[in-house]
């Protein structure tokens, strides 16, 4: 989705531990991790560099699904997932190379789940494709077409809520605005009704 953006970037991976904290809140957990992996060590940083972190979980019945271990987690989070309604969570962090400017930003998503079957679920978990997402579902995904509606930010459940990317940056001195909000409706195809009210500042999506 960066790519979106015709930025010249590079992955890091940010090796942090991922475990939740007692009576940590699904929001709270997820702003730390953004957080956690924004302020993780990246060698020869440069101070005009800007780190981009993110995270998203899903929650369901208040309890937190992450990226499956294995192939049985994954048919398991799926299953559980069938017919229901749950809660996406991205969190995003930004700061400068030299850590003088830092931005968080927490977007959530109502997502509704179509009943799929156990075979689709079979057939799914084979492809690999759930492996590395939260909930073990990518909203894009044609092939299984796991999500039947969702209120919020279609960009978020993917991954990154470009919106409130956006709007983070605008804070940062000489930023160039990239329209993020028109590219991303342009890449996915569809009018996003919340886009104006995220750039205006209201805590939506």
């Amino acid at each position: 989705m960066l790519a979106w953006v015709n930025w010249d970037w590079e992955a890091s991976a940010a090796n942090i531990d991922e475990s939740k904290h007692p009576e940590e809140t699904a929001r709270e957990y997820v702003v730390r991790l953004a957080a956690e992996k924004a302020n993780f060590p990246i060698l020869e940083i440069k101070p005009q560099d800007i780190v981009i972190a993110a995270d998203t979980i899903v929650v369901l019945d208040e309890n937190i699904l992450g990226k499956p271990v294995n192939k049985e987690q994954a048919i398991e989070m799926l299953t559980s997932l069938s017919g229901r309604g749950h809660l996406v969570m991205t969190a995003i962090a930004i700061r400068s190379g030299d850590h003088t400017r830092f931005q968080q930003e927490m977007c959530k998503t109502r997502v509704q789940m179509r009943n799929y079957s156990h075979q689709e679920i079979s057939i799914y978990v084979a492809s690999g494709d759930p492996m590395d997402k939260a909930g073990a579902y990518a909203i894009q995904n044609d092939s299984f077409h796991p999500v039947v509606g969702f209120k919020g930010c279609y960009a978020s459940v993917m991954g990154m809520p470009l919106c409130h990317l956006e709007r983070s940056f605008r804070d940062f001195p000489d930023y160039d605005p990239k329209e993020m909000a028109k590219i991303c409706q342009n890449h996915l195809k569809y009018t996003c009704p919340i886009t104006d009210s995220v750039m205006a500042g209201e805590d939506l999506g």
